[in-house]
């Protein structure tokens, strides 16, 4: 697994730190509870954090694998599909709605409005910390 360098990580409780600083993550085992799941040890303490998350949703976070990246993939499945449904031969889509009951050019249309709609509202982790 990859560590994305420089995304902060969410540990809870209005807790983030740097993921390129986090260097080892320990599960609590005694007296594991709300608000103590998981030891975060970073480069720049001596004495872990401790965090209200669990060790794989914080080393998920840390490479990437989050909602944010989870809704990235489906959107651009979603404009894929969108993409090979906009390219159906017309006689098809007619036999599709017909036979089926499945509207070709309702899904494509919606779908479409929701990659356009998605892609305007979309921002990047870096636009958090920019001046702009």
């Amino acid at each position: 697994m990859e560590i994305v360098p420089g995304r902060m990580i969410y540990l809870g409780y209005g807790r983030y730190w740097r993921s390129d600083e986090i260097v080892g993550l320990l599960p609590i085992e005694e007296g594991r509870g709300p608000g103590r799941r998981t030891e975060v040890y970073v480069a720049t303490r001596e004495d872990p954090v401790v965090a209200s998350r669990s060790e794989q949703t914080i080393l998920n976070a840390m490479a990437g694998v989050d909602e944010m990246s989870r809704s990235a993939e489906a959107l651009a499945a979603v404009g894929s599909l969108a993409e090979e449904l906009g390219e159906l031969p017309a006689v098809l889509r007619r036999m599709l709605k017909r036979e089926g009951g499945f509207d070709v050019d309702m899904w494509a249309r919606r779908m479409g409005a929701l990659r356009s709609g998605a892609s305007e509202a979309a921002g990047t982790q870096e636009d958090l910390f920019s001046d702009g």
